[in-house]
């Protein structure tokens, strides 16, 4: 009896967390213990999946572009994957000087980077009124410039021929750069009026007691912090104007004049038996390309001034 109650009295108390659970080798919830989450690995695949999914949809077109552009004109029906053998052929025939396309790849450089520069300066100046600037209808103002983007190109292209045509436009770079300014403008205020609003005013405060005049503060204190968002309007206009189609074809019916668009769909073949399918699938490809130079380019950028404006 007394053995019985001796052995009782110094057993040890068992440590909570322990017992059964301790004698299968098993943790019972310890600190170190992470809980998995139910169906998280099937959150992660299904969202893997769905990148994947999106970006073979994207990027599925222009990679067809680049395998028909490689084939031969013999073979530009077949369904292969990858071009065998691979030919040139198709991009040579495009910078044929005879054909004028480098000509009118020039004419796009000027009309888009015209029409970047005029939208940015004009862009700037309105978004930072809009922006900083107290005046009766100012939202009704800004509402107004957002509503001009909803009319269709279509609806403003037969005035805009018969204006132009009055005042001896016709074949000339205007005649595509104001088309373009008036689509593009829209845009950039509306980019940079949000991105203006969410720079404090303490900056142009600071730089005013500093000795400098409003315009001063404006041109060297804000105009330095917003380039990402001016990088991001510059590129959006640059690559809309790039693209502009519509306006380029109305406008203006000289071969020496034309942009690459418009020569692209234009491209005939050798002759009336060969289809010019391959060399236009060439010429898109060199179109693209410029564009995609300046997204890989400034992406950073890109992304630093869509996202400015949403983050307060």
């Amino acid at each position: 009896m007394t053995g019985t109650t001796t052995t009782a009295a110094t057993a040890e108390p068992t440590p909570p967390g322990t017992g059964a659970a301790t004698g299968s080798g098993a943790p019972s919830g310890g600190p170190g213990a992470r809980a998995r989450v139910p169906g998280s690995a099937w959150r992660t695949t299904l969202r893997t999946a769905g990148v994947v999914a999106v970006a073979a949809w994207c990027l599925a077109p222009f990679y067809w572009m680049l395998v028909s552009s490689l084939r031969r004109p013999a073979d530009i029906f077949d369904v292969s994957l990858w071009p065998s053998p691979v030919s040139l052929t198709n991009y040579a025939n495009v910078l044929d000087p005879s054909l004028g396309f480098v000509r009118s790849l020039g004419n796009s450089f000027v009309v888009a980077g015209t029409t970047t520069v005029l939208a940015l300066i004009v862009g700037v100046t309105t978004a930072y009124a809009l922006a900083r600037l107290d005046f009766r209808f100012k939202r009704l103002v800004l509402t107004g410039i957002i509503a001009t983007s909803m009319f269709p190109v279509v609806s403003i292209t037969i005035p805009l021929l018969k204006l132009f045509v009055g005042i001896g436009w016709i074949n000339t770079y205007q005649a595509m750069i104001v088309p373009s300014m008036s689509f593009a403008l829209p845009l950039a205020v509306w980019n940079l009026t949000s991105f203006f609003r969410q720079m404090p005013t303490q900056l142009e405060e600071s730089a005013r007691v500093d000795g400098c005049t409003r315009g001063q503060a404006f041109r060297k204190v804000i105009l330095p912090l917003a380039a990402p968002g001016l990088f991001t309007t510059a590129i959006l206009t640059f690559v809309m104007a790039w693209n502009e189609f519509l306006i380029a074809v109305s406008m203006v019916n000289k071969e020496s004049m034309q942009t690459a668009p418009v020569a692209v769909s234009k491209f005939t073949g050798a002759s009336q038996f060969v289809a010019p399918h391959g060399s236009q699938m060439a010429a898109g490809i060199i179109v693209t390309v410029p564009l995609v130079i300046l997204v890989l380019f400034f992406q950073r950028r890109i992304v630093a001034g869509l996202t400015a404006g949403a983050v307060k």
